[in-house]
Order: structure tokens, then C-alpha cells, then sequence
């Protein structure tokens, strides 16, 4: 197993076990809220988290772009696809929600939708991680 295995295998548990704690704990947890203490929490959530997600998200984006050019590998470029698809998701999806949050115009809809939608990126993040699990015991 190379360093290279280990480093993205590393990335996408980290992955894998923040994104089923935010879509069985944290979002849920929104809804016992109202609108005012939602909107504080929300704003030290969304920093704190973001000291976590940036760079597990940057890292695996770039060690998987690195990988696509290093190693011709199917699975290198199913679990690349997989990680462009989660940085999509976030950024068409999830982004525009908290946004929503912020600004302080959500609704019991819109707090449904972040845990009903997020199940894109938690199927995302543990195909790529289980894909990546069975190619490095392999």
C-alpha cells in the first residue's frame, strides 16, 4: 500500500464519518431552533465546521486530480467523478440552504430540505469511501 493510498483513504474516512454525524446529528438538530438562536448558532456552526471540511474537501480534491494523471486506474477516476459530484452538490445545493439560514429566511422547508437533499452527499462520500476501502485491501 502506498503513502498516496493511505493519505486519500485517510481523506475519505474523515469524510465518510463527518458527513453521517452532520446528517444524524447536526441538521436534524436545527429544527429545535427558532429562528433566532438558528441564525446565531448557525453562524459559529458554519465556521467551525468549515475549519474542518475545507481541508479535508481541498485535500481529496487535489490528491484525486493529482491521481488521475499519476495512475491509470478506473477506480481513481470513479472516486474522482465521485469527488467533483460532492463539490457540486455543495456548492449548488447546500450552499444556497445555509445561505437561506444565514440571512435569516428559513423555513421548516427549507431545514427538511437540508437533511432530505444532504443524503446526496452521505451516499456520495461513503460509495467513494467504500470503493476506496476495497481497492487498497486489494
Amino acid at each position: 500500500m502506498s503513502n498516496l493510498s493511505i493519505i486519500s483513504l485517510l481523506f475519505d474516512f474523515g469524510l465518510v464519518v463527518l458527513i453521517w454525524m452532520v446528517q444524524l446529528i447536526v441538521y436534524p438538530s436545527f429544527k429545535y431552533h427558532n429562528q433566532e438562536s438558528l441564525i446565531k448558532w448557525h453562524a459559529k456552526y458554519t465556521v467551525r465546521i468549515a475549519g474542518i471540511v475545507i481541508p479535508l474537501m481541498f485535500g481529496q480534491l487535489i490528491l484525486y486530480l493529482y491521481l488521475v494523471f499519476m495512475q491509470e486506474d478506473a477506480s481513481i477516476y470513479i472516486r474522482t467523478v465521485l469527488t467533483i459530484s460532492a463539490w457540486i452538490a455543495t456548492f449548488a445545493i447546500f450552499v444556497p440552504l445555509h445561505n437561506t439560514i444565514n440571512n435569516g429566511k428559513s423555513t421548516e422547508k427549507t431545514l427538511s430540505q437540508l437533511v432530505s437533499k444532504n443524503w446526496i452527499r452521505t451516499a456520495i462520500w461513503t460509495l467513494l469511501f467504500i470503493i476506496n476501502l476495497i481497492t487498497v485491501v486489494k
